[in-house]
């Protein structure tokens, strides 16, 4: 299962296109976040705070995660390499999850550069270390969980046909859905339990939760949930498959 992670990882930045989607993805948060004006530019804004950040980063989810697990499945059946891996002495189930963990390791990477704006408004902040660490870290770990559900949906959708451009289609669709979709449906409905519970299927509701520095045992649950059953219909795709 580890050299199969191991992998995972090596063959994303075994091009220059594994490279090309992580760094489009650090500088259009860069750009965002400290040089374009507008609402999301952290100076302009005049507070202390990465909101504008964690609200733009799961926009940018929506194409880097998909970018990152179009080739998990999809791709080793183009290249033939599918029916080697199943004949590897592991149950499917190891080969999805090791191909879950190694996609979620990248996502790490990329994010981890990120931590550098903390940094810069801890000490830019008057001030000096004037700054809500506690919504930070929670966000910031709601971007990891985030990120975890994303995969699996894509890791789902490359399970589904071998075409990398469809996959990548199915898996922003699916990702959209999952995140907004339950919240915009809810607007039909007037405020009441039926639109709260609507509003709750939904991972944005959860993950505006953790962003406030509370990590509830429901919404940890949540994010687990979710990882869980796409990687299950995973394997029950393939098994039938």
């Amino acid at each position: 299962m580890f050299s199969i992670l191991r992998k995972e990882i090596l063959d994303f930045f075994s091009n220059i296109t594994g490279y090309i989607v992580v760094g489009v993805f650090l500088i259009i948060n860069g750009l965002f976040l400290w040089i374009i004006p507008g609402e999301y530019n952290i100076i302009e804004s005049g507070y202390a705070t990465l909101d504008s950040y964690f609200y733009l980063v799961p926009w940018l989810y929506l194409f880097l995660c998909p970018a990152i697990t179009m080739n998990s499945i999809a791709g080793e059946r183009v290249n033939g390499t599918w029916e080697l891996l199943i004949t590897k002495p592991v149950s499917k189930f190891s080969l999805i999850s090791a191909k879950f963990f190694g996609s979620w390791l990248v996502v790490l990477l990329a994010l981890l550069p990120t931590i550098i704006y903390f940094i810069s408004i801890y000490f830019i902040a008057q001030p000096a270390g004037n700054v809500d660490g506690g919504a930070f870290t929670g966000s910031f770990i709601g971007l990891i969980l985030l990120a975890g559900v994303f995969l699996a949906i894509g890791i789902f959708s490359s399970s589904l046909i071998p075409n990398q451009i469809v996959v990548y289609i199915i898996a922003l669709v699916l990702s959209f859905f999952m995140f907004w979709g339950f919240e915009l449906f809810s607007t039909f409905f007037k405020s009441g339990a039926l639109l709260t519970f609507i509003d709750s299927l939904g991972i944005n509701y959860h993950f505006k939760s953790i962003s406030k520095g509370v990590i509830d045992f429901s919404d940890l649950s949540y994010f687990l949930f979710l990882i869980i059953v796409f990687l299950f219909l995973t394997d029950l795709r393939l098994r039938r498959k």
